[in-house]
């Protein structure tokens, strides 16, 4: 893989191994592992991959030379969260959940775990089957006969 200088045509040699749950960077063949965070990968087709490395806190990496610097903070996902949360009805959330055998293991708390895991499929957008209901329907009372 191929990292895109901001500064021209120069393009650096970059091997990323994600393992598990760390993963090996290395840049014109130094590991510089330790020193990233994360990192972001974007390619078009028939062009060099942009890469993006985010540097730890405790990154010691030393540049020298001119560069595109991009400083900023991560997104805030709180605000999408709350839209996409508000927008939904807990009687449907329910209804799902509790429709869904998958998603109850008959452990303590199974309702919200089932909860948490279908919220997590609908705010991926894995909506199969789901169709949203009027909010100020009323259910059927069920009838007791004597």
């Amino acid at each position: 893989m191929l990292l895109n200088s901001e500064n021209g045509p120069e393009l650096r040699r970059v091997r990323i191994n994600p393992e598990g749950k760390t993963m090996v960077v290395e840049l014109d063949g130094v590991d510089i592992s330790r020193d990233v965070s994360a990192y972001a990968v974007q390619q078009v087709a028939g062009e060099p991959a942009h890469v993006v490395l985010h540097l730890s806190a405790q990154a010691g990496m030393a540049v020298d030379g001119l560069a595109h610097v991009e400083v900023g903070l991560p997104p805030d996902p709180g605000p999408a969260a709350a839209q996409f949360l508000s927008s939904l009805d807990g009687r449907e959330l329910e209804r799902v959940v509790l429709a869904r055998h998958d998603l109850l293991d008959g452990r303590p708390h199974e309702l919200g775990r089932g909860m948490l895991r279908l919220l997590t499929e609908w705010a991926r957008g894995e909506w199969a089957g789901w169709e949203s209901t009027d909010a100020f329907a009323t259910e059927p009372t069920p009838q007791c006969t004597p």
